[in-house]
């Protein structure tokens, strides 16, 4: 069966942003051009095609990334919406790990944002190429200067102006190309799907063309090609065709180098046809990406896959869904390769085989049976039995390892119990699956209370998830009081041995572990290494106390938080032929690392997140001395359209209950936003105080 459509015409690309920049009203209009919906949906209104639950209607965010397909310009472009507000930072996480651009959109009064940040830095991460594009050019206090500037300040992006604003605020109208160097003001009469014929305004000529030369100045530092030919002109690059321009502009985009940025308002249908055209111009296809990579089955060897169908199937799991109708959903990139619905694939993250009942081409919650899924394509699977978000999926005679998608740890918990024996027989099925589907969300067993308990990211991601179970699962639960994720670490060196010694029915059990603990860096969790030979401790033994030892800082010893950030090594041991265990090198290897721990002079550590709160000027004073009396730290203040805007740092136990604080203080004029910045140590005060109260003082 040949392709539908050609691997260089296939964009697969995420659209990414803070909190109400407009990313999903732009996705809800790039719909509407591309004829994918016959009227653009309002997130006002609770109307829009991708904000398809519930919760996401009532509330006007992007909860989980939504996925769909359209066409422009003969070029398939499979989107991903994903969420702004930093509790769901995990589905943008998974989302960039699998797509081959993206574009950033930012207020043109906010500019980039702290969310922006984030996803941004994500995006750094997997090597991501994008545009921007800078909305909202219609409201109170846009500036287009400003906004892209602030890509520089707060990002160390390299813009790419190719456009410059018609009008400001309610007087926008469109943009000037300066690729071009035409006026392009959208039809108001059949929301934007025509370009009015007019010519530059007068009073823009002279800035548009300094823009347009410090465009092809830009570029040409960037690029050689155009360096060549703007050194051989005679009109300062104005002579140079716009063919050879455009594809400039995509090799630098491709790179990294320079990022195009575009302008408009979406939710005024203005800018968005262009924002498409750039999608088309400029991002990648999936042969303009790097080979996926990964390891062989036995872990010793990189082996590389080119975006081909002619090459054996490889695909990575990148996020699992429970659809009501269609069961359990598997959203695959498929890297190389063809997958045909019915046929068999391994998994290679669990060594079983699964079927593929059907294969779903995906749009919000709408779904199309396809027969197949080639090279490119992003498609929804049904027929798992066992698969998890980051599992790879390839052919039998060829399996590769991908690598695997990490996420942040989360940051709060409950404890959460069902109100009656029916919801009790519910519960346990319920919280594995909203667990299967997002990895930011822990469901853990307390050893003491025998309670559940319930991880997340932020408590806007606790709140929408105890939504989610009584509305889709219909399990009712009391929930206990949201508490901070503390966790512990050690501070010194040092080494401990422990030895296991029980005389039970005539024979004895020996083991002896000696541990080397040491401090890790900040964010590296607990690394284990062996460094013992064969004659000190038998390698059959040496995964039971690497099992054990891991599993032991599950509960700290200062007040039972989990140890991290911690060096664990095994330089040591004894066993006696016919007299050592399983069990016993186990409960030394505990005892080690516990006993071990408390010698090494073992502190709690605390969230501290980075805030930003926006405030009238007029209760700047009130604002930053309650942020003082949270433990807060001010690193800073800028002025952004007429507010002030406060850096602060402020440990996330102090941030209970800010959103009222705030108001009260602001007369209901301001606002916050906070993500983790990293883990600090806990006061001692509060740490004794702390401790005091776990050991039931």
């Amino acid at each position: 069966m040949a392709r539908e459509v050609a691997l260089p015409m296939i964009r697969n690309i995420g659209i990414m942003a803070h909190i109400d920049a407009g990313k999903t009203t732009t996705t809800e209009r790039i719909l509407y051009y591309t004829g994918r919906v016959h009227r653009p949906g309002d997130v006002d209104d609770g109307a829009t095609q991708m904000d398809y639950m519930e919760q996401e209607r009532e509330r006007g965010i992007t909860i989980t990334s939504a996925a769909t397909t359209c066409s422009w310009r003969d070029c398939r472009v499979n989107i991903i919406d994903t969420p702004g507000h930093v509790d769901f930072t995990a589905e943008v996480e998974r989302s960039l790990r699998v797509l081959d651009g993206a574009v950033a959109v930012f207020c043109g009064v906010g500019g980039v944002e702290p969310q922006s940040e984030t996803v941004w830095k994500q995006a750094d991460t997997y090597g991501v190429p994008r545009i921007a594009f800078i909305n909202k050019m219609d409201r109170l206090g846009a500036d287009f200067g400003r906004a892209v500037q602030s890509m520089v300040d707060r990002l160390a992006a390299k813009p790419l102006t190719l456009q410059i604003p018609i009008g400001v605020e309610d007087g926008f109208r469109g943009a000037v190309d300066l690729l071009e160097m035409r006026a392009r003001v959208e039809n108001p009469d059949d929301l934007g799907m025509t370009f009015l014929d007019e010519s530059i305004p007068a009073e823009l000529r002279g800035k548009a063309q300094e823009a347009r030369a410090e465009m092809i100045e830009t570029l040409a530092e960037a690029d050689d090609e155009i360096m060549d030919l703007y050194i051989g002109s005679d009109e300062a690059g104005e002579d140079i065709p716009l063919d050879l321009l455009v594809a400039a502009i995509r090799r630098v985009t491709l790179s990294g180098d320079l990022v195009p940025v575009l302008c408009g308002s979406s939710l005024k249908n203005k800018g968005v046809r262009r924002l498409l055209d750039a999608i088309v111009d400029y991002l990648p296809s999936p042969l303009d990406r790097p080979e996926v990579v990964g390891l062989s089955k036995d872990g010793k060897t990189d082996e590389a896959r080119r975006p081909d169908d002619a090459e054996p199937f490889a695909a990575l799991a990148f996020k699992i869904l429970a659809d009501p109708f269609a069961g359990r959903l598997a959203f695959l990139r498929v890297y190389s390769g063809v997958l045909e619905a019915g046929k068999t694939v391994l998994n290679v993250n669990t060594g079983k085989r699964e079927r593929i009942n059907r294969l779903l081409r995906i749009h919000a919650e709408k779904r199309e049976d396809v027969k197949e899924a080639r090279t490119g394509d992003i498609v929804a699977a049904v027929g798992f039995k066992e698969i998890r978000t980051g599992d790879s999926l390839t052919a039998f005679e060829a399996p590769l390892v991908l690598d695997e998608m990490t996420f942040a740890e989360p940051v709060i918990y409950m404890a959460i119990e069902p109100r009656t024996k029916a919801d009790q027989d519910k519960l346990g099925a319920a919280l594995t699956a909203l667990a299967d589907e997002d990895p930011s969300f822990h469901v853990r067993r307390d050893k003491d209370s025998g309670q559940t308990v319930i991880w997340g990211m932020g408590e806007l991601h606790l709140e929408i998830l105890i939504d989610r179970l009584q509305r889709e699962h219909k399990v009712a639960c009391n929930v206990g009081r949201t508490q901070v994720a503390y966790r512990e670490t050690i501070t010194k060196p040092v080494v401990y041995t422990a030895e296991y010694t029980r005389d039970a029915a005539g024979k004895t059990n020996f083991a002896r572990v000696e541990l080397t603990l040491e401090p890790g860096r900040s964010g590296t969790g607990v690394v284990f290494a062996n460094e013992t030979s064969e004659s000190q401790i038998p390698a059959e033994f040496v995964p039971f106390i690497e099992d054990s030892a891991v599993m032991a800082c599950e509960t700290g010893v200062l007040a039972g938080y989990p140890l991290t950030d911690i060096s664990i090594r095994l330089t040591g041991g004894a066993f006696q032929e016919g007299e050592s265990s399983e069990m016993g090198f186990r409960n030394a290897a505990v005892n080690a690392l516990w006993d071990g721990a408390k010698d090494a002079n073992p502190v709690l550590l605390e969230p501290v997140m980075a805030v930003e709160i926006s405030t009238p000027s007029d209760f700047l004073g009130d604002v930053t001395g309650h942020l003082s009396s949270r433990r807060g730290r001010v690193l800073g203040m800028t002025q952004r359209k007429g507010d002030q805007v406060i850096a602060a740092e402020v440990p996330l136990d102090s941030m209970f209950g800010y959103a009222t604080s705030l108001r009260s203080l602001t007369q209901g004029r301001g606002a916050y936003s906070m993500q983790l910045a990293r883990y600090d140590k806990v006061p001692e005060k509060i740490a004794a105080d702390m401790t005091r109260l776990n050991a039931g003082g």
